[in-house]
């Protein structure tokens, strides 16, 4: 068996290609994907393979995008920290689902149930299911509670600079250049939190568009910002992600 795994978290990739190979060593990961460009590039020029496992949120856009651009024939096994909604929906179109993190158990199941399927056509429309998750009212996380040594601290999202992740951890910053822990990747937080407040600028950084002190341009299209409180790292804008979060910051 042939299958793609289209992820944009290296380490989420990574984990995902031991789980499958642990289910069955003879299978061949072809590709670790990470964007929707790379992944319609990829699918335009090699031959399809036999299952891909596709996270709903990837750098550069919903992969959805990805069926705009190129038709695809292969079962889809996504991989989705997204809500319950959406969960109905790929039950509704027989979509299966890993919901991360994502535990071998459950992986095994949704591998044995793909093979079930193999050799059948399900007509599976995805401009009908895209529209389907769209359609819910969204709603978004409006306070956090962390607990910190006997104590729980309770913050609201206006509260808060910017998240990063670091050494396996994932810290909000607030205003007044508090650090907390909190217990959600940055993959999950994206999901989370108002686009339109929030920015994922690279793998370490999520910020807030009132975090933003000055923006300063270097050489190659790259973009340092400035933020306030100050982050611990220097914080570059990816460069895949720089027409996105210039026009983001026009919006």
């Amino acid at each position: 068996m042939n299958v793609l795994i289209i992820e944009d978290e290296q380490l989420a990739a990574r984990r995902l290609e031991n789980m499958i190979l642990t289910y069955d060593s003879s299978i061949k990961v072809l590709a670790k994907l990470e964007s929707v460009e790379d992944s319609v590039e990829w699918l335009k020029s090699n031959p399809h393979p036999d299952l891909i496992f596709l996270d709903i949120h990837l750098e550069d856009d919903l992969s959805f995008a990805i069926f705009e651009k190129v038709k695809v024939d292969s079962p889809i096994i996504f991989t989705t920290a997204f809500d319950e909604y959406a969960i109905r929906a790929f039950k509704l179109k027989s979509i299966d689902y890993l919901l991360k993190p994502i535990v071998q158990e459950e992986l095994n199941n949704a591998i044995s149930k793909y093979k079930a399927w193999n050799g059948q056509k399900n007509g599976i429309d995805m401009t009908a299911l895209f529209d389907l998750i769209n359609k819910k009212e969204v709603s978004y996380r409006e306070r956090f509670s962390v607990s910190y040594g006997q104590k729980i601290k309770s913050f609201g999202v206006a509260e808060i600079a910017y998240f990063y992740s670091k050494e396996g951890m994932t810290y909000a910053v607030l205003n007044d250049n508090k650090h907390y822990p909190v217990d959600y990747s940055l993959d999950n937080l994206v999901s989370e939190l108002n686009p339109t407040d929030f920015f994922r600028i690279n793998r370490q950084y999520l910020i807030k568009h009132g975090s933003i002190k000055q923006v300063h341009i270097f050489p190659k299209s790259h973009l340092k910002l400035e933020l306030s409180p100050k982050p611990p790292d220097d914080t570059f804008v990816s460069i895949d992600k720089v027409t996105a979060f210039k026009k983001w910051l026009g919006e």
